[in-house]
């Protein structure tokens, strides 16, 4: 029984790959807007940053392929879980409650015991959520 379970996980049938790609790297995009224009500046002041400590030491292979690599392996899990006709709306919002649930409030157990602030939980799980959602809306698209 054990067996069928594991063949199932990767089998994944009615998983579109070049649906996984685009909404993992849909990332990108909306995190390049999110930490860009919409909130860099209070996500700087919620961690203490200043842009030239950010600058300092910082490797974009090490950063954004750990970042490409993570966004790939959960828009994959979230294929699995997308139904074939699922109609997109329905898999934003899927999308945007595994983001809420899982996600913002995995972070706000951390972030609480951390004693960091709400500001940055607000921002970084909400980008959290909305990506989840736009993954969710492409691969509805594609599959």
């Amino acid at each position: 029984m054990q067996d069928t379970h594991v063949e199932i996980l990767f089998a994944a049938p009615d998983v579109s790959p070049l649906a996984v790609l685009i909404a993992g790297l849909s990332g990108f995009v909306v995190g390049g807007i999110w930490y860009g224009p919409l909130f860099s500046k209070p996500w700087m002041a919620a961690n203490n940053f200043v842009l030239e400590d950010l600058k300092r030491d910082f490797s974009p292979v090490r950063a954004y392929g750990t970042a490409a690599v993570c966004s790939i392996i959960a828009a994959y899990a979230l294929a699995m879980i997308t139904a074939p006709d699922m109609p997109v709306p329905a898999a934003a919002t899927q999308g945007a409650i595994i983001g809420l649930v899982w996600v913002a409030t995995s972070f706000a157990t951390s972030y609480a015991f951390e004693r960091r602030s709400n500001t940055l939980l607000a921002i970084n799980a909400g980008y959290h959520i909305v990506e989840f959602a736009v993954m969710g809306a492409i691969i509805a698209l594609m599959q």
